[in-house]
């Protein structure tokens, strides 16, 4: 019996090694903030496709993560609060499918038809089979991360945004999306380490809009984090691109700024970048970023 439970266990230990052995990088592209209403659905509206010119380089990555920017839906009433409110005709998914396998959720305009447009716009992705994260049906699911399994490795992804209105945040009963609250980004970051995480990257919607540089709060949620467990922070929101730094070895792309995006007078507002990065159980080994250039009708191209 001793000899059949030593065997056991050495295979098992064994199947272990292997597994690890096994795990190769993944590749991952991160992208900014997706608007398809306005200039870019009618782009597409027209039979023209805004993601062609990235079309490649969003190929050649194992998996792809971007900020939706707007509700996709046909229901709801625009908010008499805001100033600009989004919402885009369900044909845009055309130009989605296939290219995107995540996209956040975690935004100021997710909410900006209400809450029937945010789960129609949930209902949608996952009929075309993309998965949404960093808001969801309830509290719980707001804050459920993106698990992506590739390549033997368990990456987490977790969505947040802290631009009002804070109206659009999940509750316990009802939709909405994910708030960056910092106790509980920092026990979600843990908790996604305990579930198995090799890898852990929150993606945030935050910081001053237009501003070419991360505010104090930006650069102090970011170490808090990194010392929490993260692997690299991404974050947009302020329709620029605004810098990145390296704490304690690991990245911090302060905003992708735009990607798909129309409406901007400001030349920092049209240039945005796509964020390649490669991870394995160690974290990040290598990353770059590729500038994007929108144009007046807010489609993006790789700079040459």
């Amino acid at each position: 019996m001793r000899a059949k439970l030593r065997f056991a266990l050495t295979g098992f230990l064994m199947l272990c090694v292997l597994a690890t052995a096994r795990a190769e990088p993944v590749r991952l592209v991160f992208v900014g903030d997706i608007m398809l209403d306005d200039g870019p659905g009618q782009v597409i509206a027209e039979g023209r496709d805004p993601l062609a010119p990235f079309a490649a380089l969003l190929a050649d990555a194992d998996y792809r993560i971007g900020n939706l920017e707007c509700p996709i839906a046909t229901v709801g009433k625009p908010l008499d609060s805001k100033i600009f409110s989004f919402r885009a005709h369900p044909r845009v998914f055309s130009v989605i499918k296939g290219r995107f396998d995540a996209l956040a959720v975690s935004n100021n305009h997710s909410g900006d038809y209400g809450q029937a447009a945010f789960l129609e716009t949930l209902d949608h992705l996952k009929r075309i089979g993309i998965v949404s994260f960093g808001g969801g049906r309830n509290l719980v699911e707001a804050h459920a991360p993106l698990w992506i399994e590739k390549n033997g490795l368990r990456i987490a992804v977790l969505g947040y945004n802290e631009f009002k209105p804070r109206s659009f945040e999940a509750g316990p009963n009802w939709p909405g999306i994910a708030w960056s609250e910092d106790s509980q980004v920092i026990a979600d970051i843990r908790a996604a380490r305990t579930a198995g995480a090799d890898v852990v990257i929150p993606y945030m919607h935050w910081g001053w809009e237009r501003e070419p540089a991360p505010t104090e709060r930006q650069r102090r949620l970011a170490r808090l984090m990194i010392d929490a467990g993260a692997d690299a922070i991404v974050g947009g929101h302020p329709h620029v691109t605004q810098g990145t730094e390296i704490y304690r070895g690991k990245p911090i792309i302060y905003s992708l700024g735009n990607f798909v995006f129309d409406g901007f007078e400001l030349p920092a507002a049209k240039i945005g970048w796509l964020l390649q990065m490669t991870v394995d159980r160690g974290g990040v080994t290598a990353w770059q970023t590729v500038d994007a250039l929108i144009d007046e009708a807010g489609i993006p191209a790789p700079r040459q």
